[in-house]
């Protein structure tokens, strides 16, 4: 059974990535209190490429905690926080491997719709 840990939102920026500067919304932080989510978006959530973020299939994002072990682990990092990887939702117990369309997620009955992808602009944040 999954566990949601984490909402995190942020708006989307311009920041400096590869001697340029990119528009993206995957700098996220835990949001304090409640959020709505609606068809777009989480409120107080924006992204830097409507063309392939957001919308009624794409919502939200999902980050499972197992992913940010392994990135603590592997390259021994200890400085990952909830939303690092522009997830909307952190959540335990949702294995990528085990996951799949149609899956339903806690009490605001939200449904996986698609597989994660990661877009360039996601590296742009550290």
């Amino acid at each position: 059974m999954a566990r949601l840990t984490a909402v995190n939102v942020g708006m989307s920026r311009d920041v400096p990535w590869g001697g340029k500067t990119v528009h993206t919304g995957v700098c996220k932080q835990t949001g304090a209190g409640p959020r709505m989510v609606r068809r777009p978006n989480i409120d107080g959530d924006g992204q830097g490429d409507l063309g392939g973020h957001g919308g009624e299939q794409r919502a939200v994002l999902v980050h499972q905690l197992d992913s940010s072990r392994f990135w603590e682990e592997k390259p021994g990092r200890d400085d990952l926080t909830p939303g690092q990887f522009g997830e909307n939702f952190t959540v335990d117990g949702l294995p990528d491997d085990e996951v799949c369309s149609g899956d339903r997620i806690g009490a605001a009955l939200c449904e996986v719709t698609q597989p994660r992808v990661t877009c360039y602009r996601g590296t742009a944040h550290g």
